[in-house]
């Protein structure tokens, strides 16, 4: 499974996100009295991250499944009902396929989305797109492995570094509440 966003930010907050600062440990901060002094947050990461990373564009085709459309969630939740009960999901709706936990369970409709075939036998779609946990504005995409020579990227950009001074990379980090260190 290969992922990817609509946009390069939308790509950062998605992979950044495990960085953000802990709830709990930001509730206790905020019951810290200040003294005056500013004090560091947690939510660090550090440069030496960015070095074994890159960043491409690529140009996707093939049938993607809008899994958060109407039709989507309506033929998901008939073909998998006992699964959904089975993770005590009281209803599947949109908010049902972004819940973080039960993981397991948003694995078992793509695995179901990837087993579809068409009547000649070949895979049916290429991958599943949906809307961001973490923003609306971010729609995202996970590829399925090519079956044959047919990729869902029809054109791909050469992968380029990341560079810490990358706008997209620091709005993100903005967005997030994570400071860049060791720069």
């Amino acid at each position: 499974m290969l992922y990817a966003s609509s946009s390069r930010l939308g790509a950062f907050v998605e992979v950044l996100a495990r960085f953000r600062p802990d709830l709990e440990l930001l509730r206790e901060l905020a019951e810290i009295e200040d003294d005056g002094e500013a004090a560091a947050l947690p939510g660090e990461l550090d440069v030496s991250w960015l070095a074994n990373r890159v960043m491409g564009v690529a140009q996707l085709q093939g049938e993607f499944v809008e899994i958060g459309h109407s039709s989507s969630l309506a033929h998901v939740r008939a073909a998998l009902a006992p699964r959904v009960v089975h993770y005590g999901i009281d209803d599947l709706d949109a908010s049902a396929i972004r819940l973080s936990v039960p993981r397991s369970f948003t694995q078992e409709i793509s695995r179901y989305v990837y087993d579809q075939s068409t009547p000649e036998g070949d895979r049916r779609f290429a991958g599943i797109t949906y809307l961001s946990k973490l923003g609306d504005e971010f729609r995202n995409w996970a590829l399925f492995e090519p079956a044959g020579a047919e990729s869902p990227m029809a054109e791909e950009s050469a992968p380029l570094p990341i560079e810490a001074h990358d706008p997209d990379l620091n709005r993100a980090l903005e967005l997030l509440r994570v400071r860049l260190v060791g720069c």
